[in-house]
């Protein structure tokens, strides 16, 4: 149940705290008292847009706070936890919204921040509001299934129904897509064959594109490459060469040494530099050796390179991507010529999803032909209280041709307010008064099922009055039993069937207008009640009001 709602700053409210008991609650007023300031509370809570213009005037922002006491939090705290909010405590909900004119909006859920969308998410557990025009989604033929659905026990099938219809859907249109693409041309097919074996006769795996192109350049540079091999051998090892003339700066060392043997460290790195030279000289003719490439072998280097910088040019700028164009082509190929085989696999998968759509739905519509006339004799029943004394009423459940988004069926709500008269689908019906009362109906009939704390009936009363009047106020404090239900009424008949009473009041102190909320028992309920009928000063009134509250 909400236990406490908070306002402060909103519309001609600046400061409301509402303390609320279980069962019925009645809210009553003069016209613009400002009644409707609740359900604006009760729908910002909810997580539904606001409208900066609900900021009182001469605020910077309006605050709406409320406090509910629930048995069980599990589902909220589910979506808490996905959101990363804070869980529940011994049952209580906290939910705060902050309206500002400047900067942003914040909403708030057990004191932690989250979006407008999880406040939405965790308010439809909550509040189950109903305004003037909002028994139109009664006329819905898809509100109307959901509400079978719900009688029935269907909701949980209705949903692996859909699931499993989507995955149909989903395996259907990729088989569609397929059998519907344009066929490939002989063209592609010639051009994708051609280029795969082009690609292939290069043998790319095994290549070394540096050490190729290395054995390339040296072999289309032998001549110049011999020719400094010799220059610098010559230099080194030739008849007039570097060696040739340490050796005779070898044999004039050794002289000085015998004669002056102090002077030999001087040449302790003669030796070896002779023989480095001498390394030298012999890695220069191996050098030649190697450098004198075979002309045939530079002219197969010299087509090879060739293929490669073509096959870059046409396929990639590096040989990584000349492979990987490989593989997009290959696959391409592979999906053109294994059409058929893939037509065919994923047309075994549509089967296969349709044969577990059909098995689900026959199932659900099994759950609906059983719930469909438990429903209609229910609802039918209400009505009677309601005031249609011999109306008849009946759930129909069509089978369709072919499987829809929700079922094997379409489920359409027929009323016949009058005898004599052909049963006709609740959008036909002209009359707001017939379809408030029907909703009300509706929801006596589905009070057991329906999880929503709070029921919020905002003047859907509306066109009815008299014995009706009666009835509609009987059959809320029907529902009033099960769960916590608010009605804001102009109907003494329904006001007076509430448990708790309250009156907004509209008053103007120092030139200012503010909207009153307070709570009226005793002789102060009987004058509103009174009022409410048109005799307020008159015994009379009084003693019919007093009448209405006994009961």
């Amino acid at each position: 149940m909400l236990t406490t709602l908070r306002i402060q700053n909103l519309a001609l409210v600046e400061e409301l705290v509402w303390e609320l008991s279980p069962g019925m609650v009645s809210v009553t007023g003069e016209t613009g008292a400002g009644k409707s300031v609740i359900v604006g509370a009760l729908n910002l809570v909810l997580g539904e847009r606001a409208d900066r213009s609900l900021v009182r005037s001469g605020e910077d922002k309006c605050v709406v706070e409320a406090v509910f006491q629930l048995p069980d939090t599990r589902k909220i705290d589910a979506i808490l936890e996905e959101s990363g909010g804070v869980a529940c405590e011994d049952g209580q909900l906290l939910l705060r919204r902050v309206v500002s004119l400047g900067g942003a909006n914040k909403q708030f859920v057990n004191c932690s921040p989250v979006t407008l969308q999880v406040m939405k998410a965790i308010g439809e557990y909550l509040i189950d509001l109903h305004g003037p025009h909002d028994h139109q989604s009664l006329l819905s033929r898809d509100h109307q299934r959901h509400l079978l659905d719900a009688f029935g026990a269907g909701v949980d099938l209705h949903a692996e129904y859909r699931l499993a219809w989507k995955t149909w859907q989903d395996a259907h249109n990729r088989w569609k897509q397929l059998r519907d693409s344009e066929r490939a041309s002989e063209q592609e097919v010639d051009l994708l064959e051609h280029q795969i074996k082009e690609i292939e006769a290069a043998s790319l795996d095994d290549l070394d594109e540096e050490q190729m192109l290395d054995r390339y350049r040296r072999g289309t540079n032998a001549v110049r490459l011999i020719e400094l091999s010799g220059l610098i051998g010559d230099a080194v090892d030739g008849d007039d060469g570097v060696v040739a003339r340490l050796g005779d700066v070898q044999r004039a060392a050794r002289e000085l040494e015998r004669l002056d043997p102090s002077a030999a460290e001087l040449f302790s790195g003669l030796d070896s530099a002779v023989i480095e030279l001498g390394e030298l000289s012999s890695g220069l003719a191996d050098y030649r050796d190697e450098v004198e490439i075979d002309p045939q072998e530079i002219a197969q280097l010299e087509q090879r390179v060739d293929v490669i910088e073509s096959l870059k040019r046409k396929y990639g700028d590096t040989i990584d991507e000349v492979k990987s164009f490989y593989e997009r082509a290959s696959e391409r190929l592979h999906s053109i010529q294994n059409r058929g085989d893939e037509l065919e696999r994923l047309e075994q998968e549509a089967n296969r999803a349709e044969q577990s759509v059909r098995e689900i739905g026959r199932k659900l519509s099994e759950v609906r032909a059983k719930a469909a006339p438990k429903l209609a004799v229910e609802i039918e029943a209400n009505l009677k209280d309601l005031g249609f004394k011999q109306s008849r009423f009946a759930v129909d459940v069509e089978a369709l041709d072919t499987p829809g988004p929700h079922g094997l069926d379409a489920v359409e709500f027929q009323f016949m307010p009058n005898p004599g008269e052909p049963a006709k689908p609740l959008r036909l019906i002209g009359s707001s008064g017939e379809i408030s009362r029907v909703m009300l109906a509706v929801k006596s009939a589905l009070a057991e099922q329906d999880q929503v704390a709070l029921l919020v009936f905002d003047e859907i009363d509306a066109n009815v009055g008299g014995e009706v009047a009666h009835a509609v106020g009987r059959k809320m404090q029907t529902i009033a039993a099960k769960r916590q239900l608010i009605t804001i009424t102009h109907l003494p008949q329904v006001a007076a069937c509430g448990g708790q009473h309250f009156v907004v009041d509209k008053v103007v102190e120092d030139d200012r207008t503010y909207s009153k909320l307070r709570e009226v028992s005793g002789d102060e309920r009987v004058g509103e009640i009174a009022r409410m009928l048109g005799g307020s000063t008159s015994e009379s009134g009084r003693q019919h009001a007093k009448a209405l509250l006994v009961g």
